[in-house]
């Protein structure tokens, strides 16, 4: 793969090359229009998106950071966006351009203080792994191999005014209106910072791994901090394959269950136990061990999850309440979906919305067991994601709903139900947690 030897650091620097890209972007918008005349809409729209994605990705994995880093969070919105998008932004999980040997050098010096070579036996300065915020290179010390992870230059720097110049986009995407829309950015953007500050990072993992290593058949590395600093991290090695590699190939139901039920239950282990969240479950940040056994990397993204929120969330998880209106509003209220300022026709609308969601969303905790490989309900999701993003009613009002702690909380459940999905996980116990 082609390797980066600079990263647009400064504001203007940054801000030109998504100048660029929308010019791109608009160039597209006067093919599609073309296009019309000679082909479908269907065929224009496909062609548009597809160039699209590309054009958007290209200039995203220059940048890096944030901007990388959210295209990745929207490649999981696999409901929202088209497939062209959720292909190419997907690559931001383990497979964008990784920075030279010479950059590397010169990044980690300026990091540590010293040379990869200083420090360990051996250093490979090509990437094995390259993602959004930083990059993975194989090392060597006292006979034990490990994983070291290199952030981008200027990434940390950069977070705010990535947002600033991202934002307008984001906002026409999810129609989100309002005074107090800045408070979703801000739950963003706080979180971008927690995950370019390494040494919290190597604090969270020692902390997940410390309470979650009882959990049968999952397995995480051992963090060195005196080989780690602000902007590098360094963990054991762990031998395995990415779970979609994985999950390409299996046909051994057996191995598939168990891996299930181990992501099952270190995610629930995680939100009804420690009320705090490994909120990135995407294919990049787990694998397969040839013992059969999941591997959990990379906790950067840890969301706390308070108990004003958890207790009318996961209330609404339990189909009677869910079926008791009454019960149901008042939790409408208290998670910030509707307001007492909404006219009589936005308190239907969105009692409707959400009563149709969450009846279908929370299916899994409504049975003791549940088989994650039914595409019947994951077509239903995605369904009634497509139909709501099309919705002219929805456009006209104000898509700004709920407690800002939805974002990540949703983005786990999202995730996590594809890798079960992408598993074809089956007769998972819901609540085995309550058992380890």
């Amino acid at each position: 793969m082609k390797t980066i030897d600079k990263i647009p650091t400064s504001k203007i620097q940054r801000a030109s090359k998504l100048v660029s890209t929308g010019a791109k972007v608009g160039v597209n918008y006067l093919k599609y229009y073309g296009d019309k005349i000679t082909k479908t809409e269907l065929e224009a729209k496909d062609r548009l998106n597809k160039n699209n994605a590309e054009d958007i990705y290209d200039g995203l994995k220059t940048l890096k950071g944030s901007a990388l880093k959210v295209a990745q969070m929207l490649s999981m919105e696999k409901s929202i966006l088209p497939q062209a998008y959720v292909e190419k932004f997907s690559l931001a999980q383990f497979s964008v351009p990784p920075l030279s040997a010479p950059l590397v050098s010169k990044t980690f010096k300026t990091y540590f203080g010293k040379t990869p070579n200083d420090i360990f036996d051996s250093f490979n300065l090509n990437s094995v792994n390259a993602a959004s915020i930083g990059q993975v290179h194989l090392a060597e010390k006292d006979g034990k191999k490990l994983a070291v992870k290199i952030q981008y230059p200027g990434v940390a720097d950069s977070i705010s005014s990535d947002l600033a110049m991202v934002k307008p986009i984001a906002i026409k995407m999810f129609n989100i209106k309002g005074k107090d829309s800045d408070k979703y950015f801000k739950e963003v953007e706080d979180k971008l910072i927690e995950e370019t500050n390494y040494i919290l990072e190597v604090k969270q993992s020692k902390e997940i791994v410390a309470a979650c290593k009882h959990i049968p058949h999952l397995k995480f590395p051992e963090y060195y901090e005196d080989l780690s600093s602000e902007r590098i991290i360094t963990m054991d090695w762990m031998e395995g394959e990415h779970l979609s590699e994985f999950t390409a190939y299996n046909t051994n139901q057996d191995n598939a269950n168990k891996l299930g039920q181990a992501l099952w239950d270190f995610y629930m282990y995680q939100m009804h136990v420690l009320k705090k969240v490994h909120a990135d479950p995407h294919p990049g940040n787990f694998l397969v061990s040839k013992q059969d056994e999941l591997i959990a990397l990379d906790f950067g993204c840890m969301k706390e999850i308070p108990q004003d929120f958890y207790t009318p969330y996961f209330d609404l998880a339990v189909k009677q309440n869910i079926e008791n209106l009454e019960f149901f509003n008042e939790k409408m209220y208290q998670l910030e979906i509707l307001k007492q300022e909404d006219t009589e026709e936005e308190t239907a609308f969105f009692t409707a919305l959400f009563h149709e969601m969450l009846s279908l969303f929370t299916q899994p905790f409504h049975n003791d067991t549940f088989d994650f490989s039914n595409p019947e309900f994951f077509d239903a999701i995605t369904e009634l994601g497509q139909r709501y993003s099309k919705s002219t009613e929805l456009r006209k009002m104000n898509g700004n709903r709920g407690s800002k702690h939805f974002i990540y909380i949703n983005r786990t459940f999202f995730g996590l139900y594809n890798l079960m999905f992408d598993l074809k996980a089956q007769d998972i116990k819901i609540n085995n947690f309550k058992n380890l």
